[in-house]
């Protein structure tokens, strides 16, 4: 079964809004909860990438 020409068209075109709207809906969810400055400072100091020391100095700016 043929169908109209517009018809046709729309088909082929849903698929690619479907992607379309999961990539917005993907990106809108990351960026709903951003870490704090002192969250990142914590999770760069956990992972071992500052000292203690560069941990204590950079908190005190944050806290300024």
């Amino acid at each position: 079964m043929h169908l109209p020409l517009g018809v046709d068209w729309m088909w082929m075109g849903i698929p690619w809004v479907l992607v379309l709207v999961v990539i917005v809906v993907l990106a809108a969810r990351g960026r709903q909860n951003p870490e704090s400055p002192e969250e990142i400072l914590k999770r760069r100091y956990a992972s071992g990438q500052i000292t203690r020391d560069e941990y204590e100095r950079m908190l005190q700016e944050i806290r300024r």
